[in-house]
């Protein structure tokens, strides 16, 4: 339920706490006192449309905060599908509202968008106003009221996993209907694709092997010019004995004192293994040269072989890794096509058995909303005849519509307030005051199938005085026992059924004007329900009339 709403720099209240609770919370004030800046704010907090004249003259900025103690389980899921946890059973809601249009929203501390507050806030508050009765006013939604009173969101739940299995199958039906020469036309170029990519016979990494060949190649004369001199300079020429003649006869002269200069001995192994060394140096040398001369091919080739792997990328990847993947998914996608016919017949039985499935579901569903549309029919016309509307005729239009997520019916509400009209849909025959009540009507009936905690009548008594004001307070009493409710009204009947009563007040200072908002005891509200009686002069017998209503008399 809603615990708290902080108000600051919206129109005229410059800064307010209300404390909400339990019950029935009833709010009053005189006509332009700011009671509909309340329930704008509330709007604004669920992440609704909201103008930059609703920021206070002279400020910059607005804010409103809203905290919420223990949210409904689809509120809770809601929160967790978007990335968020309820702290201690808590939500706490913010929105800041500048002059620049620029706001900003969060949950719980964190930054968030106002689609998110709108998905959260559905499952927060319900408001039902002149102006917000979008549910009422929405005939696809009054198939929610039949399930939800008939419990059928088990039977629903069902429905729609065989349904959304249908529509899968259906979709991927549509994709593989094509006609017999947009087929032939798919496996040419297939075909095609594949035996050139086949044929190219590349194989990872040969690119980088054929450019460094081309760099070998190129420059094939410098590289053998250098590896037969650095040989020579080993191994010895016509003019000279090379370095492993040198190092050895060398070799030769400490070997022949190491008998009586023995510290000649380590420099005569070291002389050896270096001979070892450049000879090994010599065999790599030689090594290189047959590679050079005999494996490389020719130059011409390499470069053929790099073309063709150009031009193959410009058309199936920019490297040879890519182009084999595109092979892979040519082959397979040859592979259905080829079998197309017998992919085909098994999808298109799939998908008969599926919609015969959800056919067969959505009808059973379709039997019980029958049922239960009666019920709540005359239930909700109980009802409203109560609220003082004693000439309505209520009737659920059930119609047969195509398979969709909530089955195949098509339910619309459809309402008689005068004898001898005939029942038409809410939107085109109810008033501002009439949708309040029926709304009112309709919560009284699923009273205990609701997961809002919390429900706000703005202006629920438009139209109506006396007996009928009481039956609409008994009625919010009613409803309160179940879920808070918060109520906007003009009605002494009304505000003195309250739990809680508070007085939306209106004050010019310096030119400037201030709403407060404070919760009244039972001195406060007596005088607040004399004042709605009597208007400006107040009279004992006020005063005792209200005493009256307030003690239940």
């Amino acid at each position: 339920m809603l615990t708290n709403l902080y108000i600051e720099n919206i129109a005229v209240i410059e800064k307010t706490s209300i404390d909400f609770k339990n019950g029935l919370n009833v709010l009053t004030g005189e006509t332009g006192a700011g009671k509909s800046i309340i329930i704008d704010s509330i709007n604004a907090v669920l992440g609704n449309r909201t103008s930059r004249d609703l920021i206070r003259n002279g400020c910059d900025s607005a804010l409103v905060c809203a905290e919420f103690s223990e949210p409904s389980f689809q509120a809770v899921e809601t929160l967790r599908e978007y990335g968020f946890d309820t702290e201690d059973d808590t939500v706490l809601i913010q929105r800041e509202l500048n002059t620049s249009g620029k706001g900003k929203c969060r949950i719980n501390g964190r930054p968030t968008t106002t689609s998110v507050l709108k998905a959260v806030g559905t499952y927060l508050i319900n408001i039902h106003g002149q102006h917000e009765s979008y549910e009422l006013m929405s005939p696809e939604l009054h198939i929610n009221y039949i399930d939800k009173l008939g419990d059928l969101s088990e039977e629903l739940e069902g429905y729609r996993v065989v349904f959304d299995r249908y529509r899968a199958l259906r979709t991927e039906l549509n994709k593989a209907q094509m006609d017999e020469a947009e087929r032939e036309r798919k496996l040419d170029l297939l075909r095609f694709q594949v035996d050139e990519l086949e044929q190219a016979d590349m194989y990872v990494g040969e690119e980088e092997e054929l450019l460094e060949q081309r760099r070998i190649l190129e420059n094939r004369e410098r590289i053998a010019s250098a590896l037969a001199e650095a040989k020579e300079y080993l191994n010895g020429g016509e003019e000279s004995d090379g370095a492993i003649q040198e190092l050895e006869s060398a070799g030769d002269s400490l070997s022949a004192i190491c008998d009586v200069l023995t510290d000649a001995e380590p420099i005569y192994q070291r002389l050896q293994s270096a001979v070892y060394e450049l000879e090994d140096c010599c065999n790599e040398i030689l090594s290189l040269s047959d590679e050079t001369e005999s494996d490389m091919g020719s130059l011409d080739e390499v470069e053929e072989r790099l073309d063709l792997i150009h031009k193959l990328g410009r058309k199936y990847g920019n490297t040879i890794d890519e182009m084999l993947d595109y092979l892979d998914k040519a082959k397979q996608e040859l592979e259905y096509i080829e079998k197309y016919q017998q992919n085909r017949d098994d999808l298109e039985h799939e998908c008969k058995e599926a919609y015969r499935e959800s056919r067969e579901l959505a009808k059973k569903l379709s039997e019980k909303r029958r049922t239960v549309a009666g019920k709540f029919s005359s239930r909700v016309k109980e009802e409203m005849t109560f609220l003082d509307m004693p000439n309505v005729e209520l009737v659920i239009r059930q119609d047969e519509c195509e398979l969709n997520k909530t089955g195949c019916d098509d339910i619309e509400i459809l309402i008689s307030t005068n004898p001898g009209e005939d029942p038409k849909p809410v939107a085109k025959i109810a008033s501002g005051g009439e949708l309040s009540r029926m709304m009112l009507a309709i919560k009284n009936v699923l009273a205990d199938k609701d997961d809002i905690d919390t429900l706000i009548f703005d202006e629920v008594d438009t139209g109506i005085s006396g007996s009928a004001s009481q039956k609409v307070g008994m009625k919010l009493k009613e409803v309160s026992r179940s879920r808070q409710v918060l109520c906007v009204t003009h009605q002494a009947q009304i505000a003195a059924l309250a739990d809680n009563h508070f007085k939306i007040m209106k004050s010019v200072s310096e030119g400037k004007t201030y709403t407060s908002v404070s919760e009244l005891d039972h001195a406060g509200r007596r005088d607040e329900l004399a004042r709605i009686i009597g208007g400006v002069e107040i009279t004992k017998a006020t005063l005792d009339y209200a005493e009256e209503l307030l003690s239940g008399g």
